[in-house]
């Protein structure tokens, strides 16, 4: 049988010792966000009007991205219907 992997009791869902997006490797994101903090919010303003003239000038890329921004992400519904007949069937192989 096989061995169940621990989880972090935070509940994290990601096994124990897992170094993978730990604070300590998410260098790039917080580089980012002292840079927006040095510069008044001058970087990030910067970004949102590139988006927003490109998404003005037909950037379909630059239209989604502001509209996920804006509005958030769609989320994929799924219909499923199931009719269940009372009935299962078993097969085996050999």
């Amino acid at each position: 049988m096989a061995e169940k992997t621990k989880t972090n009791p935070k509940g994290s869902g990601a096994p124990l010792g897992n170094q993978n997006s730990s604070k300590s490797n998410r260098l790039f994101g917080e580089t980012i966000k002292r840079l927006d903090i040095q510069s008044e919010g001058e970087i990030n303003r910067a970004i949102a009007e590139a988006l927003i003239e490109k998404a003005k000038a037909g950037d379909i890329s630059a239209i989604k991205e502001y509209a996920d921004r804006v509005d958030g992400k769609v989320v994929q519904q799924i219909d499923q219907n199931t009719e269940l007949s009372g009935e299962v069937a078993y097969t085996w192989k050999k």
